[in-house]
């Protein structure tokens, strides 16, 4: 791609509506994963229990049963993507003050259920960016589109998981959430400017054409088997590693919540920065295959890093490193699946097909997070992460069995 084309495609529009959605779509995850889980730490929940809250992510699992609804009706107004964007921004900011009314120490099977609603209102909301991305950005733009969506989303993430975490040990937690949701009403201002996406193939007629259109046209595709347990699998290693990070560095190793609010701040962000950036140009350069298998096997040793701290104790450099590199190397490789999962989809079911697809890849994140808390009991931290790494390489192994069985789009891939 010529450099000038690079320049404007980064200044323009659909490529800065990435950024704000990026960051709407990434806040409410982390206050209902690691965020959550500091506060309960903090109140003394036993691990087990904290390991069962990553069961208030099944809404990001499940989202594909309600995603026709969102490819069928379009709301009064925003039209069929930005619409429906602008409806779950309002409920996430309604149930994130509603949350940050409670006490986990009096109230934690209420806060369990508050935060399974914040889920919906989240995964909801990433059915209709995951959509709006896929319909607003030309091809040739995903690449980068996609990277600076996943950017804005890790800025979030720091935002939520180490700026919250600050404000929660100095000012408390309730002053903490309400300040996050705060930033969802900012987030409402870009989806109010964002541009729209121009209709490229028409709105299905009804739920059941919906349906049936948008999972037949699904499975016709070759290899279709091998293309879901690719979804499932591409980042079960590192969902794994993350599912009781907040945990791990509190109780396992003792940090305070300041501590690793600054090294997400510092370390994490300047990670972000160049994972971001990196994942991008690398991806002009690499295609499509060779980013996922690159950036796959870049995420799957970055586990690694987690074993060694673990082994190490606590030292404060060495957990920034092991953040920094966590952050570059996941980043990109969830900016390479995230365009791989948009080339699959087609127009007119752009919803239902990518909620389906995008999905199955939070199927690590929700369900492990039981079975990581029984490994930590038994097994200790360092073997955890080695499992981690471990279960990195079966989504490698399905990328190479699909190399000549599914179309890497030369157009698509050049993004």
């Amino acid at each position: 791609m010529p450099r000038q084309s690079m320049k404007s495609i980064l200044l323009n529009p659909r490529i800065m509506a990435m950024f704000f959605l990026g960051f709407s779509s990434g806040l409410p995850l982390a206050l209902t994963s690691s965020t959550l889980q500091a506060w309960f730490t903090e109140a003394g929940v036993n691990i087990v229990a904290i390991g069962a809250l990553s069961l208030v992510g099944l809404p990001y699992v499940w989202k594909f049963l309600w995603a026709p609804i969102m490819d069928r009706f379009v709301p009064p107004r925003g039209g069929r993507r930005k619409g429906w964007i602008f409806i779950t921004q309002i409920g996430l900011c309604v149930t994130l003050f509603l949350l940050a009314l409670l006490d986990p120490k009096i109230d934690p099977v209420t806060m369990g259920l508050l935060a399974m609603a914040i889920a919906f209102f989240s995964a909801s909301q990433d059915i209709a960016i995951d959509a709006y991305r896929t319909d607003v950005l030309h091809p040739e733009e995903r690449g980068v589109g996609a990277a600076t969506y996943i950017f804005a989303c890790r800025i979030a993430l720091l935002v939520a998981g180490g700026l919250a975490l600050v404000i929660a040990e100095y000012l408390g937690w309730r002053l903490a959430y309400q300040l996050m949701a705060g930033l969802l009403l900012i987030s409402m201002i870009a989806t109010y400017f964002a541009p729209r996406p121009i209709e490229t193939a028409f709105p299905p007629t009804d739920i059941f054409e919906t349906v049936t259109g948008s999972f037949g046209d699904l499975f016709k595709r070759d290899a279709i088997l091998l293309l879901l347990l690719f979804a499932v699998f591409y980042k079960l290693g590192d969902a794994f590693a993350a599912s009781l990070l907040s945990n791990f560095l509190l109780h396992g190793l003792g940090f305070s919540l300041t501590e690793i609010a600054i090294a997400y701040k510092t370390f994490g962000l300047a990670a972000t920065l160049l994972g971001a950036f990196t994942g991008g140009i690398l991806m002009i350069r690499l295609g499509l295959y060779r980013s996922l298998l690159y950036f796959g096997f870049a995420q799957a040793f970055s586990t690694l890093a987690f074993m060694v701290l673990a082994l190490a104790g606590k030292h404060f450099f060495l957990m920034a490193g092991t953040l920094f590199i966590e952050n570059f190397c996941s980043g990109m490789g969830t900016a390479a699946f995230v365009a791989f999962l948009m080339s699959l989809c087609h127009p007119r079911y752009t919803a239902t097909q990518y909620a389906c697809l995008s999905a199955l890849t939070a199927i690590g994140r929700v369900f492990l997070g039981p079975v990581a808390g029984m490994m930590v009991l038994h097994m200790g931290w360092a073997s955890f992460y080695a499992w981690a790494f471990v279960f990195s390489f079966p989504g490698l192994i399905i990328l190479w069995l699909i190399r000549n069985k599914v179309s890497f789009n030369a157009q698509t891939a050049e993004c």
